[in-house]
């Protein structure tokens, strides 16, 4: 009980950072608890709401939300997830498995070994002229 709390505080503090906590949360609900992949993954989702919400509020009131791109997004994404539903319950649990995992494979390759451009702040001098 001890270890699923410490994973479910780290799977949040990472989540509410934008770092992709359900990845973590995922993986230990499948490998450490026995945790079926659908199921897993609705749980994923479910224990986000509360943290995504969290993290809302905190950027809304620092002005960090730039809401012309966020709705489209926020819209985008509720459609994904609805169509996402349907074939995951089209696909079945096994295959969903390996689609989940090879993403997750794909992403750290990419993260380890793709060229990543910097962003290099400008000076205010630059900025005034």
């Amino acid at each position: 009980m001890l270890i699923a709390s410490i994973i479910g505080f780290l799977a949040g503090f990472i989540g509410a950072l934008g770092l992709g906590g359900g990845g973590v949360l995922v993986m230990f609900l499948t490998v450490f608890m026995g945790v079926g992949q659908l199921n897993a993954q609705g749980t994923n989702l479910l224990f986000f709401i509360p943290v995504g919400l969290f993290a809302l509020i905190f950027h809304c009131r620092k002005k960090l939300v730039m809401w012309k791109i966020a709705v489209p997004a926020i819209l985008c994404g509720l459609a994904g997830a609805a169509i996402g539903c349907f074939f995951a319950n089209f696909l079945g649990a096994e295959l969903m498995r390996k689609i989940f995992g090879s993403m997750l494979l794909a992403l750290g390759f990419w993260e380890l070994f793709a060229p990543h451009v910097k962003k290099e702040k400008k000076n205010s001098s630059e900025i005034k002229q």
